[in-house]
């Protein structure tokens, strides 16, 4: 078992598995109608979309769901009266955050999320975690029953996505699984051609920009995940993920990222700030200080207006507020908790 080992390299990867297998919004085949749903009046505007709006699009121009579990958390607080909850929550709700597509309806999900986003004259910011034998049995399990599966989806994705402005996250630790121990030696070259496939297929889009992901600053070596990369496609990709889902400062991981460009042909990168307001958790067990760690706080709001001109974006690729697993009280990967969610926000700075 995974877990096994997990202690043997928890000193040099920093953690384990990225969070979250995200359901898409039961509402996502209707994404479309959301963007025209929240100028109109009535209730049912108010309870869906807690009046949720697009951000400046010159500082950050990725769609707002104003339909996700944070806006209804807002709408939800404010109905009942909490309405200091309701604004912390709000610090969440009115920012973009990533659609993560599911493994049943993926050309409906991603044409309804990039459809919205193309009316809002946004980009829609998906991720794509569906890489068979994902997270090595951890709390994110799963992923295509084989390759030939994987491929139809990742088609059925980009016939969704179309010629619609759109950024791409694809597939959390799935080349730094390749490097840390964690997949199993048969699956290891089935894994390198998907993820070309899937870059390839991407990149013939349009308006489609992929970062593929390369782990975090808690990988201490950089120099044995560059040469992975360049045999997952990353020379085709416009750059590269650090930090999906996980808590190291925005500083360490612009320095990680910097150090990854330069052995990968100077290729830009994407930082997730979602939850590292705080840094790293480091008081729990080093073998899951990932998942649900106590105190940590919201980080940088989206935005391409970044610290250095490597560094393309800064994105909340995990949504805030949602769980990392069944671990410290929390529910399931995925899975909306609003304690946890409340906790962040208020831990963070205006």
């Amino acid at each position: 078992m995974y877990g096994m080992r997990a202690s043997a390299h928890s000193a040099s990867r920093g953690r384990r598995a990225p969070s979250a297998v995200v359901r898409a919004s039961a509402a996502v085949l209707g994404a479309a109608l959301l963007v025209a749903g929240c100028s109109s009046s009535g209730d049912k505007d108010k309870d869906a979309g807690a009046r949720i709006t697009q951000q400046p699009k010159e500082a950050d121009p990725f769609w707002v769901n104003p339909d996700g579990n944070a806006a209804r958390q807002v709408a939800a607080y404010a109905k009942s009266g909490k309405d200091s909850d309701a604004e912390q929550i709000r610090k969440i709700a009115e920012h973009p955050t990533g659609e993560w597509i599911g493994p049943e309806n993926p050309e409906q999900e991603a044409q309804g999320f990039t459809e919205a986003a193309d009316k809002a004259g946004r980009t829609a910011l998906l991720v794509l975690y569906n890489i068979p034998h994902r997270d090595c049995g951890q709390y994110s399990q799963g992923g295509a029953a084989d390759g030939d599966t994987y491929r139809a989806w990742i088609d059925a994705v980009a016939q969704g996505i179309a010629d619609r402005p759109t950024m791409v996250i694809l597939e959390p630790d799935a080349v730094l699984h390749l490097v840390d121990g964690c997949t199993q030696p048969d699956f290891q070259e089935e894994r390198y051609a998907l993820l070309d496939y899937a870059v390839t297929k991407l990149k013939s889009l349009k308006s489609t920009k992929v970062y593929l992901d390369a782990g975090n600053a808690g990988w201490s070596h950089p120099d044995q995940i560059s040469q992975p990369l360049q045999r997952a496609g990353i020379a085709r990709a416009d750059g590269f993920s650090v930090n999906v889902a996980n808590f190291y400062s925005t500083k360490d991981s612009i320095a990680y990222g910097r150090q990854l460009s330069a052995k990968v042909g100077g290729k830009h990168f994407v930082i997730d700030t979602s939850r590292n307001g705080n840094g790293p958790y480091t008081a729990g067990n080093p073998d899951e200080n990932w998942c649900n760690p106590p105190g940590r706080a919201l980080g940088e709001t989206p935005t391409t207006k970044t610290a250095d001109p490597l560094v393309d974006a800064y994105l909340w690729v995990k949504r805030p507020g949602e769980s990392d697993g069944t671990c410290k009280g929390g529910p399931k990967a995925g899975d909306w908790w609003p304690a946890y969610a409340l906790k962040l926000a208020k831990a963070s700075t205006p």
